[in-house]
């Protein structure tokens, strides 16, 4: 039995592709407890089918050990492919178990759990860089509102730059509002360290990323990126041609 289940943040529609008809399962809690009671109802012959989201690979973790495979389709690709005239729940996930019965599912890859944990800790640390980033320019905006020039120094956060920020001569609530922005600024820092200095852990443990900062401009971050995007290259037949 092939079953698509088109799956949201607290349920997922399931459906089933058998014997050349579709028939709905019905709606499926997606609290973990209750997504275990739902997979120990299907068959080790069955196979599950579900897009790529946000919680997809909880959802695989979850319903694989009961099934014989759980397939993560590429939600661009399927519409492409297949777009259904009336769009509900129900018709997504009977598209999802066609499309794999019919053997035109576009599969995406499914990492291993360290994997998934580098993708977790690069994405916080891209997060963070982000916040610290729109804290540098809401400070930036305050002092050229104020007709402030640009900081003399290299680093407007470092030392001398703050003293200098300190001189400045802004009103009352925006320079409330700046000190909260560096006490913020400097809380994603701590954090930034913290993550920093794990994802070097993984670096040093990993000869795939050191080879990969061997080479010039790729340093340990933009390793660890590559290697959590890609994975292990041994999953390819052939790592030179495959794409």
């Amino acid at each position: 039995m092939r079953i698509g289940l088109d799956i949201h943040r607290a349920f997922a529609e399931a459906v089933a592709w058998e014997d050349g008809k579709l028939r709905r399962l019905g709606r499926v809690d997606m609290r973990r407890a209750l997504l275990t009671t739902f997979a120990k109802r299907l068959s080790k012959d069955d196979v599950v089918v579900v897009e790529a989201t946000g919680n997809a690979a909880a959802v695989a973790a979850v319903i694989g050990p009961q099934v014989k495979k759980v397939v993560i389709a590429n939600p661009i690709q399927v519409r492409i492919i297949a777009r259904p005239k009336i769009k509900t729940d129900t018709t997504d996930a009977g598209v999802l178990a066609q499309l794999y019965a019919s053997g035109f599912l576009p599969e995406v890859w499914v990492p291993d759990e360290p994997t998934q944990a580098l993708r977790r800790q690069v994405t916080r640390r891209n997060q963070i860089v982000r916040q610290r980033s729109r804290l540098k320019n809401i400070i930036q905006s305050i002092l050229h509102a104020h007709l402030i020039p640009s900081c003399p120094h290299a680093d407007l956060y470092g030392g001398k730059g703050r003293a200098w920020l300190a001189e400045q001569i802004v009103p009352e609530d925006e320079r409330l509002a700046i000190e909260r922005h560096l006490l913020e600024f400097d809380r994603h820092g701590e954090d930034l360290t913290v993550i920093e200095r794990d994802l070097a852990r993984s670096a040093l443990a990993d000869d795939g990323a050191k080879r990969l900062m061997t080479i010039p401009g790729v340093d340990m971050i933009v390793a660890l990126a590559m290697m959590a995007a890609i994975g292990d290259v041994a999953r390819f037949s052939d790592p030179q041609t495959s794409a």
